[in-house]
């Protein structure tokens, strides 16, 4: 098993390539655009939606939250195994987002991704300054939240809040659609409230909602935002698309541990379009950094 960082930052990197598909297909066709919708995915796409829509986890259980919205995955990945004899075009093994130049896997959990240039944050900051916009205005393309929201299994966000169970899911993922003060992603952190989740989901809700917290007071910034949740799981079907590169993606460490390297998934904070080309800036977390588990 090849090591992970491959040369890539921790800091910064590129969008090399997006798909989607409105079809359950292991791959995803190449697009010139695609469109992230706050709380719910990529628009358009067959994944998603505020409960799970990978089909393995609908049919172990349906209640659970999408984790799972958007897959990034790292280019470097796919010219490492191409040197091995397995040829992988962006899109291949069904991200929605192909990135240049980031280590992905070395991320730590609750890691905020925000795409296109930081110009787009300063110049929305000067309008709203110069519109004399307050703490309740509306940010963004998905945005209908101010300050004050309340996130998290300890802040409200369950039953009473309006979503949950009857949040929706799937195509007609209106996700109980946000009232005006609520954050777009409090739908899926909602869902994951009343599910009974693992020890591994349930800290990547937790990671979700400290984001969507971290986010929601600070609010200026408009520009397209993935929360990363955890790591995708890499299920044999990979070497029914390529056979053998199964083992380049799941392995172990010396010491026995599992490593993952199919990319990793992530939850909306913020809506707008994502085209190859845009810059990606990386927001960590405060605290020391917890490391990626499978979602």
């Amino acid at each position: 098993m090849v090591g992970q960082n491959l040369g890539m930052s921790g800091d910064a990197g590129s969008v090399a390539a997006v798909s989607r598909n409105d079809a359950y297909t292991f791959t995803k066709p190449n697009r010139d655009e695609i469109v992230l919708v706050a709380g719910l995915g990529v628009e358009g796409d067959i994944h998603a939606g505020v409960n799970v829509r990978h089909r393995s986890r609908v049919r172990a259980d349906p209640s659970q939250p999408n984790l799972r919205q958007v897959h990034l995955i790292q280019a470097e990945l796919f010219d490492e195994v191409a040197g091995k004899g397995f040829e992988v075009p962006a899109g291949g093994i069904g991200e929605n987002v192909t990135t240049l130049g980031l280590d992905l896997l070395a991320l730590p959990r609750g890691t905020i991704l925000r795409f296109g240039p930081p110009e787009a944050a300063e110049h929305a900051a000067e309008a709203d300054g110069s519109a004399g916009a307050g703490n309740d205005a509306a940010v963004g393309k998905d945005a209908v939240f101010g300050r004050g929201v309340a996130v998290g299994k300890d802040a409200g966000v369950g039953n009473d809040a309006g979503v949950g169970n009857d949040a929706g899911n799937g195509n007609d993922a209106g996700g109980g659609a946000a009232a005006a003060g609520e954050h777009p992603a409090r739908a899926v952190l909602a869902a994951a409230d009343a599910a009974t989740l693992d020890e591994e989901t349930a800290r990547a809700a937790a990671a979700v909602a400290a984001a969507v917290e971290r986010d929601a007071r600070g609010g200026a910034d408009p520009r397209p935002a993935v929360v990363v949740a955890g790591l995708r799981n890499p299920c044999a079907q990979i070497n029914k698309f390529r056979p053998g590169l199964l083992k380049e993606v799941l392995g172990q460490d010396d010491d026995g541990t599992v490593v993952r390297r199919a990319g990793v998934m992530g939850v909306v904070l913020r809506g707008g379009p994502i085209r190859p080309g845009d810059p990606v800036a990386v927001e960590l977390p405060p605290g020391p950094p917890e490391a990626l588990e499978r979602v």
